[in-house]
């Protein structure tokens, strides 16, 4: 018996993707987090992403939805967000 527990299976397009972004609590980091997302999802719904701080402030987090329309988009999308070296974690 494998212990090894399959991902569940993605049917695309996925309309309202749910994404989580933590990173440290700059300014300037919703802006940031908006700006990398339409690149890779441009119907995103800017009044729709909600910020929220961490407990003691250092972190912050971005949720928003997406249609997701492939693996490959998503991959891309979660590189180009590690890749400003500001994210901590894409959930």
């Amino acid at each position: 018996m494998s212990t090894e527990t399959e991902a569940p299976k993605i049917e695309f397009p996925h309309p309202e993707y749910p994404i989580k972004v933590i990173g440290d609590n700059e300014q300037d980091f919703k802006g940031l987090v908006v700006e990398i997302v339409q690149i890779h999802a441009p119907d995103l719904d800017v009044e729709q992403v909600v910020v929220q701080q961490s407990g003691k402030g250092n972190y912050s987090s971005v949720r928003l939805k997406i249609t997701a329309t492939s693996h490959e988009q998503l991959e891309n999308l979660h590189q180009d967000l590690k890749a400003t070296g500001r994210v901590k974690m894409v959930l």
